[in-house]
């Protein structure tokens, strides 16, 4: 398996092929990151999503923690790559575990994709223009009920504000 140095702490993290990642996605679950990402008005930053799953859908920013990474490491790996700058779990607002189920996957082979997320709140401290959109073609900030309204928005982006039971 190659090994790829994390920039951000210095903490081992590993990359896999896309046959050995299909035979994980097929098998387990991951452990992402989500970022309800908030600006001073209280509106969410929601990216359309290129890739499976959730394709073509509105959704919060994040992604997988990679083996080896610590979750310190992997929050600031993702704010810099989903948001343009780096900011620290410490800084964050812990929403709680999330599961996330979908009939696809990454590949669009026959198989589902199931996730368990860790939602975190974070204050928008970032330039528009510097947003990327390697994971989403646009990027557009949501009224809560505007959001919650829209059916091209995400069920689970949705259930980040939902009362959970």
């Amino acid at each position: 398996m190659p090994f790829v140095n994390n920039e951000v702490e210095n903490q081992p993290s590993y990359w896999l092929d896309k046959t050995q990642f299909q035979q994980i996605v097929a098998a387990t679950p991951l452990i992402s990151l989500d970022l309800i990402v908030r600006n001073q008005q209280g509106r969410v930053l929601l990216g359309r999503r290129l890739n499976r799953p959730a394709q073509g859908f509105w959704f919060v920013p994040g992604g997988r923690v990679r083996k080896e990474e610590r979750l310190d490491a992997a929050f600031l790996r993702l704010t810099r790559e989903e948001l343009g700058f780096v900011t620290s779990r410490d800084c964050a607002r812990f929403l709680g575990p999330y599961e996330h189920f979908y009939a696809d996957n990454f590949s669009g082979e026959g198989f589902s994709t199931h996730y368990v997320v860790l939602g975190y709140e974070v204050a928008w401290q970032g330039q528009c223009n510097a947003l990327p959109v390697s994971q989403h073609d646009q990027y557009c900030w949501f009224e809560v009920n505007e959001l919650l309204q829209n059916p091209s928005v995400h069920q689970h982006t949705k259930d980040y504000f939902l009362e959970r039971m």
